[in-house]
């Protein structure tokens, strides 16, 4: 029988989740603000790559000693890497150009729908009625941000076809996290680091080509300060920091638990909007923060014995 991760492991796999939440609706806003300057696969190309260079270092020696257990992974360690790395990015950041950062989070609310139902049939693990409940409670929440606090909002609210890559990608990395779990003992034993460093070197390649034909079409950006910034920041926070927290926190505790922490994204979008761009917090706010946050705790919360 397995042995269940204890507290400490426990309560660091969910700090984990949330900062790499936290980064991932920082790299929404980056996303938005430079739709214009960067092209997608642009932004996806030199965003990987600069998490390749700074990982090879660090990765080069575990990836030659665990490379027999990569050998068998093969196929499946491909198709990984291409959901996550490549297509995942190329998605949001296609979906970016026509919708706006919020909305790009509020999507990617969809996240544990998708992931509850998906590792019922592909893993055979049906969230409690408990998760069920909490989750319930965290997408009245979201409602409740969505629509401002007005159910006339709510109901004249409008999608482009933007929202609908987002979708697109929100079901990419639904599948991404359900097949790094379901293939957990192909990847067993090769470490977090070295694991991320294997799927980003398998990733940057097939990013490559679409890059290319991009920038022969014509589509280029300008290597200044904010823009080499941007993608220092995708690179690094988005990349690596976040990709490690969010691997982590699969294995700790499970597909269904871990994807409830992307209720939380739309809340850090505000969060980030007040402090870095002086956006205003309305009271919808924090009413639809304060639910979502209950229905986290209601849906991750063991019973006692």
């Amino acid at each position: 029988m397995a042995q269940r991760p204890g507290q400490g492991a426990v309560g660091l796999a969910w700090a984990g989740l949330l900062l790499a939440c936290l980064c991932w609706a920082g790299n929404a806003l980056v996303a938005r603000a430079f739709h214009d300057a960067i092209p997608p696969f642009a932004l996806a190309f030199w965003r990987w790559s600069l998490a390749l260079v700074i990982l090879l270092p660090f990765v080069a020696r575990p990836l030659w000693q665990h490379r027999a257990e990569l050998r068998r992974a093969g196929w499946r360690l491909l198709l990984v890497a291409a959901l996550g790395i490549s297509t995942y990015s190329v998605l949001l950041y296609f979906a970016a150009r026509t919708t706006v950062a919020i909305n790009l989070t509020l999507l990617n609310t969809c996240l544990p729908l998708a992931t509850f139902i998906g590792a019922g049939l592909l893993l055979n693990e049906w969230p409690s009625r408990r998760a069920w409940l909490g989750m319930a409670v965290a997408i009245l929440g979201l409602l409740v941000l969505i629509g401002q606090g007005s159910l006339a909002s709510l109901a004249s609210l409008s999608f482009n076809p933007g929202d609908l890559l987002m979708l697109l990608a929100v079901l990419d990395w639904a599948l991404y996290t359900l097949l790094q779990r379901r293939w957990s003992s192909y990847f067993h034993g090769i470490p977090p680091l070295a694991f991320l460093g294997m799927l980003v070197l398998v990733g940057v390649p097939l990013l490559l080509p679409f890059y290319l034909l991009e920038q022969a079409g014509g589509a280029h950006f300008d290597p200044n300060l904010s823009n080499l910034a941007a993608i220092g920041y995708t690179g690094v926070f988005a990349s690596l920091i976040a990709y490690l927290l969010w691997n982590q926190g699969i294995a700790v505790l499970g597909v269904a638990k871990a994807t409830l922490t992307n209720y939380l994204m739309p809340v850090f979008t505000a969060l980030l909007g007040y402090f870095i761009l002086g956006e205003a917090l309305q009271a919808y706010h924090w009413v639809g923060g304060a639910m979502i946050f209950a229905g986290l705790l209601l849906g991750t919360r063991q019973r006692a014995k």
